[in-house]
């Protein structure tokens, strides 16, 4: 669409990063197993069932057009493919990052307050977990409605993976730091105060089990403890980069920044389904009880 001299942007063109493959088997596997069996059906483990529908949501939302770009040379996406993207993108990242705060203060209601952990019935787990999901729903809302109006007339190149609100407002033919602070500010908010929650909690824990006088008690805790925060990590630590890195014009290489974004994108959504899952006692007891033969079969 042109309007005198000016050419506006009718589609955005991906041109991503290479190497990428599918990964939902772990995702989808985690979903199912707990679905199935019953006894995996109690509070702490609703946390880890909404955690791994939203890996799958945010695979299923970035992954295709990836796969697209590299199997059949196609990264053109629409327009409006474009802002729905960014929209489900951020959606989930909030809703993740949501998820992981609340399940840092299920553990540590469990470890340090162990006699008033019976608050987390499930009623209240469903209210924890319903509110992450429309808390979730404010920031790309205000990101899309803020960022739709903008003059897209510059290059309709995005050299990035998928749409996000960076690399949609990029082109836009106006200065678009109005635009940028905003979205910037409340990123900050949801991925620095959850990480602050997540932060507290495992300190409190720490120093909880630090207190108990059994050796093996303290190394059984941390050993459960330690992947979740690789985990938390991974998730937030690149994202904080990503976000300070655009917002203060700090330079560094396009492939560098691409890793970085993949990285945080794809490694946590692989790797959840080994840390929540396979490393918790009860879930490798039903493995066990299934698939595992006994002797006397």
């Amino acid at each position: 669409m042109s309007v005198g001299n000016v050419s506006f942007i009718k589609d955005f063109v991906i041109v991503g990063f290479p190497g990428l493959q599918p990964h939902y088997y772990g995702l989808v596997s985690a979903l199912l197993f707990f679905v199935y069996v019953r006894s995996l059906q109690k509070p702490v483990y609703y946390f880890i069932i909404n955690l791994v529908v939203c890996d799958v949501l945010f695979s299923t939302t970035t992954l295709p057009k990836i796969i697209s770009r590299y199997w059949f040379q196609d990264g053109t996406i629409s327009f409006m493919g474009c802002f729905l993207q960014m929209f489900f993108v951020h959606y989930f990242d909030s809703v993740t990052a949501r998820l992981l705060a609340v399940m840092a203060i299920d553990r540590y209601a469990a470890i340090c307050l162990s006699l008033r952990h019976h608050i987390m019935t499930n009623r209240n787990v469903f209210i924890l977990i319903l509110g992450s999901w429309l808390l979730g729903l404010i920031g790309p809302l205000m990101m899309i409605i803020r960022a739709d109006p903008l003059p897209y007339c510059a290059s309709n190149t995005i050299v990035h993976c998928y749409c996000d609100h960076i690399a949609i407002t990029t082109p836009a033919c106006t200065d678009r730091e109005e635009y940028s602070y905003p979205a910037f500010i409340h990123a900050m908010i949801v991925l620095l105060g959850s990480l602050a929650v997540i932060v507290f909690s495992y300190c409190a824990i720490i120093v909880a089990v630090l207190r108990i006088s059994s050796a093996q008690g303290r190394m059984k805790t941390f050993s459960t403890c330690s992947p979740q925060l690789i985990i938390i990590a991974l998730f937030f630590l690149p994202r904080c980069f990503n976000y300070l890195s655009s917002n203060i014009n700090i330079k560094f290489s396009t492939d560098l920044r691409l890793v970085i974004i993949m990285m945080n994108s794809l490694l946590p959504p692989m790797i959840n389904p080994l840390i929540y899952c396979l490393r918790t006692d009860e879930v490798k007891k039903q493995i066990g009880r299934k698939y595992i033969p006994t002797k006397n079969r």
